[in-house]
């Protein structure tokens, strides 16, 4: 019994050690970046989250996902794209869900602002990381559920997200396995 108590003893200073060496590794990494809470997911593009002490509406820069329910923009897209609407919000709920298993358990997140914070509807406009470090925008390209949506002069990671997409798209990835 001995025994058993002193490896618990030893695991959990090996615990408290690596979680302070990941902090301290990772804050540097943050230092640059605005961090806020995230309240909740609107789509696979858009988030509400608190920023400022106010609640926001932030949209992820570079890219673009279907829209998750049946609005002016979903039939925007369906007539435009000469698919069904509900195909359109199937998949826009499929993006959706993948941005959520990819925030969940996620507090709060990281943005990194471009030249541009904000559009011309008044969203905020990031690049969003999760605690680990990983770019959320460019994570939804490579996993095939956002498409690019390259507006000047929000450019800073252009060629990064043109990569991701091209290779989803090659692998047949999220939307594009169908």
């Amino acid at each position: 019994m001995k025994v058993k108590s002193s490896i618990m003893k030893k695991n959990k200073r090996y615990s408290i050690i690596s979680f302070l060496l990941v902090s301290v590794l990772i804050s540097p990494l943050f230092s640059e970046y605005e961090k806020c809470r995230l309240v909740r997911i609107v789509d696979g593009d858009t988030f509400i989250i608190q920023y400022k002490g106010k609640n926001e509406r932030l949209r992820l820069t570079g890219i673009d996902t279907p829209e998750a329910s049946n609005n002016p923009k979903a039939r925007r897209d369906s007539e435009r794209k000469n698919l069904s609407l509900e195909k359109i919000v199937k998949e826009g709920k499929r993006s959706k869900s993948f941005a959520k298993s990819l925030l969940a358990g996620e507090k709060y997140i990281y943005l990194e602002f471009d030249v541009q914070q904000r559009d011309r509807y008044r969203r905020l406009l990031a690049y969003v990381y999760l605690a680990d470090g990983r770019m959320v925008n460019e994570l939804m390209l490579k996993a095939g559920y956002a498409t690019l949506m390259t507006v000047p002069p929000n450019v800073k990671y252009k060629d990064r997200f043109l990569k991701a997409y091209r290779e989803a798209r090659s692998m047949k990835r999220g939307l594009w396995a169908d």
